[in-house]
């Protein structure tokens, strides 16, 4: 196989992407847009990016409590 051919695998999986998902969403005019799995894939590369842990809280046991 050449070097500038696509795999049979690779070729599946960008047409996979732009199939439905079994979703939809709604937009402003009320059409309906289907989700694919390139829009998940998309979100979910933003989620990794933008990500921030929440801050670390101490155990209950070493709350202080103000009674």
């Amino acid at each position: 196989m050449s070097p500038h051919k696509h795999s049979p695998q690779h070729h599946s999986a960008r047409l996979r992407s732009h199939q439905p998902s079994g979703g939809a969403l709604i937009d402003a005019q009320g059409r309906e847009i289907p989700i694919t799995e390139g829009m998940i894939q998309k979100a979910c590369r933003l989620l990794d990016k933008t990500w921030v842990a929440a801050p670390r809280q101490p155990p209950a046991d070493e709350r202080r409590t103000d009674d």
